[in-house]
C-alpha cells in the first residue's frame, strides 16, 4: 500500500514525537546517584541511630526514598558517615552514650558502645550490614578516609591513656587521639595500624596517636592531617588563656602512619580581629585550601559601609613541616545574616564555595547557606560573596554535600528534613529545583550526609 504524501508526513511526525517522548521519559527516570542520611528516629539521639537513603533524579535534583531504608545505624547516635572512594563500602561511627543513656561525652563519663558499623552497598544502592570495629581511644566523634580509600581515620575525643601526649606535643598532660584503621579492599574488614613511632613500656607498640586536648575536627591536607582543638571560651578574657590551636601530622598513604612534622607545639590560630580563636567549629581541606571555620564576629568596611558579621571563614597555604600560612587577603567575612558555621565545600569547577549555617544572626532561626565566588579560581583564595546569598535550609543542617553529576547540593537537618537545591554553574546562585520545593521528609532528625555516584 502506498502512502500519500500527507500521510507520510503525518506518520514521520508521529514518529518523531514517539523518539523524542521516549528519550525524555528515560532522563526523567534516570537515578544519577544516591543520598545517604544519618541520624535517629526521635530528637533524643539516644536511641538507635538509622541510615536514610535516597535516589537523585538526574533531570529534577529530586530525591526519591529508596526501598529498604531507613535501615538501624549498629549504635546510638551516629554522628558521621564515609563513603569510600572506589569501593562499595560505607562506615558509620556510632558515639554511643554515657551511664545515663545522653550523649554528653566526657573523660570522666565516656559514651559506652561506641562502634564504627561497616556496610556493603548492593544493587540499587541497597546497605548490608557487616562487621563492627572499635576505636582505640574514649568518645570518638569524628571518620574520615584518605583519598585512596585505603584507610580509614577516627578521632578520639580522649586518648585511652595520657602517657605519651607530652613525647608528641610539647607539654601536653592530656590529649585525644586518631586512631588508623587499614582498609581491606575486598572485603572492606579495617584492621589497626599501630603507631610505629611510640613504643610502650612493654616493648609493643603504641595503639593510635595522640593529639591536643579537647579535639574539634580534622582533617587531610597535601600530605598532612590536621586537628583543630581547644574547648571553645566563652568570653575574650578566656579565649586569651585558652586559645584554640591546630596541629599537624605528616601522614604516609602506603602505610597509614602519622609522623611527627617537627612542629612539637600546637600553632594558635588567629581570628580577623588578630585575636587567639576561640570559637572554632571546623577545619575542612577543599579546592587546595585549609579553611577553619569561626563563630566569632568580624567587621569588615567595603565600599565605606561598616558590616559586622557574627561569624568568619579563615582561608590558609600549607607551608613547610605542616605550618598553616594565612592565605592572602585573610579573613573572610560570613553572611552577616548567619551564624555557626559548621561546613563548607568547594562545587567540582572550583569556582565557588559554599558555607552551611546552623542559625540566623539572631541565633534562633534563620540557618542558610553563604555562597562566594573565588576570585581567579582555585590558584586564588579571595572569597567574594555573591549577590542573593544566602540561600534558607532546613532548621540546624548538619551537612552539605554536592550530588555526583554536579548539580544539585543538598543539606541534612536536625527539623527531619534534607533540602535541595540547583547550581546555577554561571553564578553560583542556588535555585529551586525544577517541578519540586527541595524540602524532602526524613525519619528523625539528621547528623550526617554522604553521596554515591553509583546508580546499578
Amino acid at each position: 500500500m502506498k502512502f500519500r504524501k500527507f500521510g507520510k508526513t503525518v506518520l514521520t511526525a508521529a514518529l518523531s514525537s514517539a523518539i523524542v517522548f521516549s528519550l525524555s521519559s528515560c532522563v526523567r527516570s534516570f537515578t544519577v546517584g544516591y543520598l545517604y542520611v544519618t541520624g535517629t528516629v526521635t530528637a533524643t539521639p539516644s536511641g538507635n541511630g538509622i541510615i536514610s537513603g535516597f535516589k537523585i533524579d538526574n533531570n529534577t535534583g529530586k530525591l526519591i526514598p529508596m526501598h529498604g531504608l531507613p535501615i538501624g545505624s549498629g549504635g546510638a547516635n551516629p554522628v558521621r558517615e564515609v563513603l569510600l572512594t572506589g569501593n562499595r563500602f560505607l562506615y558509620v561511627l556510632n558515639r554511643g552514650t554515657n551511664s545515663s543513656g545522653g550523649t554528653d561525652c566526657t573523660a570522666a563519663d565516656p559514651c559506652g558502645n561506641a562502634n564504627i558499623t561497616q556496610f556493603v552497598i548492593g544493587g540499587n544502592g541497597i546497605l548490608t550490614p557487616q562487621e563492627t570495629f572499635y576505636t582505640q581511644g574514649l568518645n570518638p566523634f569524628r571518620l574520615v578516609a584518605d583519598t585512596s580509600g585505603n584507610f580509614l581515620l577516627a578521632l578520639d575525643h580522649d586518648a585511652p591513656s595520657n602517657a605519651y601526649c607530652g613525647v608528641v606535643i610539647t607539654g601536653a598532660t592530656s590529649c585525644g587521639d586518631i586512631t588508623v584503621f587499614s582498609v581491606n579492599s575486598s572485603t572492606g574488614r579495617l584492621s589497626l595500624v599501630t603507631n610505629a613511632q611510640l613504643t610502650s613500656s612493654t616493648g609493643s607498640q603504641v595503639s593510635y596517636f595522640p593529639v591536643p586536648a579537647n579535639p574539634i575536627d580534622f582533617s587531610f591536607a597535601t600530605g598532612n592531617i590536621f586537628t583543630l582543638s581547644g574547648a571553645p571560651s566563652s568570653s575574650p578574657s578566656a579565649i586569651a588563656t585558652t586559645a584554640q590551636t591546630v596541629f599537624p601530622y605528616a601522614y604516609n598513604s602506603s602505610n597509614g602512619q602519622l609522623s611527627s612534622t617537627g612542629q612539637g607545639t600546637p600553632q594558635v590560630i588567629t581570628n580577623g580581629a588578630g585575636n587567639p580563636m576561640g570559637q572554632g567549629t571546623a577545619i575542612i581541606y577543599a579546592g587546595g585550601r585549609v579553611y577553619v571555620l569561626d563563630n566569632e564576629p568580624i567587621t569588615v568596611a567595603l565600599n565605606g559601609i561598616t558590616t559586622t558579621s557574627p561569624s568568619q571563614i579563615l582561608p590558609y597555604t600549607v607551608g613547610s613541616n605542616g605550618a598553616l600560612q594565612s592565605a592572602t587577603g585573610g579573613a573572610v567575612a560570613d553572611d552577616p545574616n548567619e551564624s555557626s558555621p559548621i561546613y563548607l565545600i568547594v562545587e567540582s569547577k572550583g569556582k565557588y564555595v559554599f558555607v552551611v549555617n546552623q542559625q540566623g544572626a539572631s541565633t534562633t532561626s534563620g540557618a542558610g547557606i553563604a555562597v562566594y565566588t573565588v576570585a581567579g579560581g582555585t590558584a586564588s583564595s579571595q572569597l567574594s560573596e555573591d549577590s542573593g546569598s544566602p540561600y534558607g535550609t532546613g532548621a540546624g543542617p548538619q551537612c552539605i554535600v554536592e550530588d555526583p553529576s554536579n548539580q544539585y547540593v543538598y543539606t541534612a537537618n536536625t527539623d527531619s528534613t534534607v533540602t535541595g537545591r540547583l547550581i546555577d554553574p554561571n553564578s553560583g546562585a542556588l535555585r529551586q529545583l525544577s517541578g519540586s520545593s527541595g524540602v524532602f521528609s526524613l525519619t528523625g532528625p539528621a547528623s550526617w550526609c554522604v553521596a554515591d555516584s553509583r546508580t546499578n
